[in-house]
This record gives structure tokens, sequence and C-alpha cells, in this order.
């Protein structure tokens, strides 16, 4: 699953201590495993290599311009949703046709910036983009290439703010319209309308919700190129789950399992664009422990990190396995929350944020600690740091990419003066 692993009762991450990054980097701080995230890459790859597909690390999962240059060197391509993150991964020396500019509400600007890069495909999510799309690229006398996403109104069965293939979403068109879509702009001078675009939400754990999704959009690129369509692309997006507990999640041979004998022979080339498999198991948060609070039958651990470092609980409900990095003889056989230990005591973690939001577990049974001890949040590679804030004026952790027995600082902690540079404007006062 990862390379965080205890040994002699002491967490480490590849073969440094995780206790030593801590001591050496401070905290919060977000550590990654180089190992664990191109070995995810590549055991998707494998997986589904029989349709050599090209693969689109989804950046808005963890955006650090160091790991996306680490899975570029591995032949990954790039899902943008953003002019901010087609930037990233230019600057990780992404090769433009290995990227896919996707995103509801592409601003103009962004559409000049990805036409000056070259980006190799546009995922249009509405008429009103395609059209917009045809007359910025005849401004310019290009020719570039699109896929239509559609909603193939299945429900993966995942958090409603995760869910993004139903009918009522904002994202793509219903498949009742997308034929009308072809009729009215699939035959446009600029813009080769050559492809479908589905993603049905994150993270999917049941193979069937890509069972369905694919054989109504296999249905509908039958159906057009009968119209008269030349479709020869089909990007079948990402959301393949991770192990927030444990073994929850299936594997890349169980998606492909289910996934490619129904692209097999198609005619298609196809894309996927995986972010949370790749990233979230790679990452871990160290957090120093501040406080210890009793208040009635309640007790809470308060430590520095907090809903800025990763909001996914406070935003989802999210489950994130915590334990102290020193855990003596209480080492966890699983990330589960049942922990099979005498002496735990139930508390909630939660952080310096003025907000009764800001929590990191609730009820959940830790061994006793106490000020200085320093815990590890689990699974924290993906929609971590790169959903972080700067709430309360508190600066943004640190960053730390371990390579074997290497570690090294890929983003420094922010100061107070970052908190304010772009407020130093000339003239004010």
């Amino acid at each position: 699953m990862d390379r965080f692993q205890y040994r002699d009762g002491a967490l480490w991450c590849e073969d440094v201590s995780a206790a030593e990054l801590a001591g050496q980097f401070g905290t919060p701080l977000y550590v990654y495993s180089q190992y664990t995230l191109v070995d995810h890459f590549e055991r998707l790859r494998a997986a589904f290599g029989e349709l050599d597909p090209l693969i689109c690390y989804s950046i808005k999962s963890c955006q650090n311009v160091h790991i996306c240059r680490v899975l570029r060197e591995h032949g990954s391509g790039f899902d943008v949703v953003s002019g901010g993150e087609l930037y990233r991964a230019l600057q990780a020396g992404a090769d433009p046709k290995k990227i896919v500019f996707a995103g509801v509400g592409k601003a103009e600007p962004e559409i000049r910036e990805a036409f000056d890069a070259g980006v190799g495909l546009f995922n249009i999510e509405s008429e009103s983009e395609l059209a917009q799309l045809i007359d910025l690229a005849a401004e310019r006398g290009l020719v570039v290439d699109a896929a239509l996403r559609v909603n193939p109104d299945v429900d993966p069965h995942t958090h409603t703010y995760t869910t993004t293939g139903k009918k009522e979403t904002k994202f793509g068109v219903d498949l009742e319209r997308a034929a009308a879509v072809f009729e009215r702009y699939g035959h446009a001078d600029s813009v080769r309308l050559r492809g479908l675009h589905m993603h049905i939400g994150s993270p999917v754990y049941d193979t069937r919700a890509y069972v369905a999704s694919l054989e109504r959009a296999l249905g509908l690129v039958e159906r057009l190129r009968a119209g008269g369509f030349v479709l020869d692309t089909l990007d079948i997006g990402g959301g393949y789950g991770a192990n927030y507990r444990g073994d929850e999640s299936p594997g890349p041979i169980d998606y492909a399992g289910v996934i490619v004998p129904l692209l097999r022979g198609r005619g298609l080339r196809v894309i996927l664009e995986p972010g949370r498999f790749i990233a979230a198991n790679a990452g871990i948060i160290l957090t120093r422990v501040l406080h210890i609070k009793e208040s009635g039958d309640k007790r809470f651990v308060i430590v520095d990190a907090s809903m800025n470092e990763l909001i996914r609980p406070a935003l989802y409900g999210a489950y994130h396995f915590i334990w102290p990095v020193q855990a003596g003889e209480l080492v966890p056989a699983t990330r589960g929350p049942d922990q099979p230990f005498e002496g735990l005591r139930r508390c909630d973690v939660v952080g310096p944020v003025c907000e009764s939001g800001d929590f990191l577990a609730h009820d959940r049974a830790l061994p006793v600690v106490q000020r200085g001890d320093v815990l590890a949040v689990f699974t924290a590679g993906a929609y971590a740091m790169t959903m972080a804030s700067q709430y309360n004026s508190r600066p943004r952790a640190a960053e730390v990419l371990v390579d074997g027995g290497m570690a090294r600082l890929i983003r420094r902690r922010e100061t107070y003066e970052d908190l304010v540079a772009a407020e130093h404007l000339e003239g004010s006062r």
C-alpha cells in the first residue's frame, strides 16, 4: 500500500525516521514517499497496459511541482483544471501534447494560455464553452482537439460533494443532449470534436459503476460514429480509490479487469486521469501535540495541524488514521479505528483554528499521549496540501519528499511575511 511502516515501534518513511523528519523540518509537516508515488503509477500503467493508455496525473490531488516532475519522468501526462495547474505542469517539464485541460469554468485568458502552450486536448463541459472555444481558436487561426464531457447518470456511491457523473451535477452535459451538441458543433473548422470524456466521482470503490458508465458512453460513441462523426478518443477520468482504513479499495487490476474488456478493440485512444490512487497513500502529515484537555466527559488532544492542513474531515467527514510515530509496543496492525490494545483513551484530535469544525478525528481511541509527542496522520497525500489555507493567518506547512534514505525539502514553510507579501502595494500605507 505504501512505504510508511513501523520498525521496532517507530514510524519510518522509506528509510528515514518520521521522528527525525519532524525534528529537522518542524511540524506540521507533509511527508511524501517517492517510491509509493512511482509504484502506484507503474501498477496502474501495468494493469491497463493492453490499452496503452495515456495516463494523465490529476494535479488537483497533489500539486507540488517536484512531485509532478517525478511522475513526468516516469511517463505521466497531466490533467489540469486551471491556468495555474497548467503552469505547474509546464514547470514540471510536461509534454504539452500529454496535457488535457478540463474544468467547468475555463476563463478566456486560461484558454489562450492553453493555446500558447499547445495542450493536447480540451475537455469541454458545456455548449457555451464549446462555442467560446470555437470562436477563440478561429481568431487565432488554430485547429484544436476537444472531447465532450458527458454525464452517464450513474451513482458512484461516494460523497455527494465528489459525485460528478449524475445528471444534476454542474459538470458536463447529459447523454441525451450530447448528440445534439455534436450535430450543432461537431463540424467546426477550428475545433475537432473527436472524443468523449467522463468522470463519475471520487473515490469510487464499486467497479460496477465504471461498467455502467462505460456501457452508456460506448453506446453513444457507436451512435455518433453511425452518424458520420469521427470519434477516436475516450477519456474515462479517474476516481480510483485509496486505502484509508486498510484494504477497502479495489486495486488497479480490479478496476482494469472490468474496464479493459469493454474497451478492447474499440479503436479508441484511452485516457486515464488518476490522482487520489497515486498520491493519497504516498503522503502523511506529522503533527505535534500542543496540549491535552479534559472537558466534562470529553478528552481533547490539541495538535499543531488543523483544518488548514487537512480539511477533509471537516468538509467531508472523512476518516484518516492517526497514531503516534513512537508507538512502542502498540504498533497498529491495520489503519482502522479499532485497535486491539488495552489502555487506549477515546479523544477528539483537534487543531488550533478558531472553528468548532477544526478537527482531524472525533471519538478516536488512541494511546495515551503527552505534550511534545508527534502523531502521524495517514493517507494525506491527496487533497491535503492542495486544499490548504492560511485561515487565522497561519502560514502553510512545509513539504518533504523522501527517496530511500534521502529527504529533501520541496516546499519551504511559509513565514509571516509570506502572509502579507501580496498586500505590499506601491503607495500603500
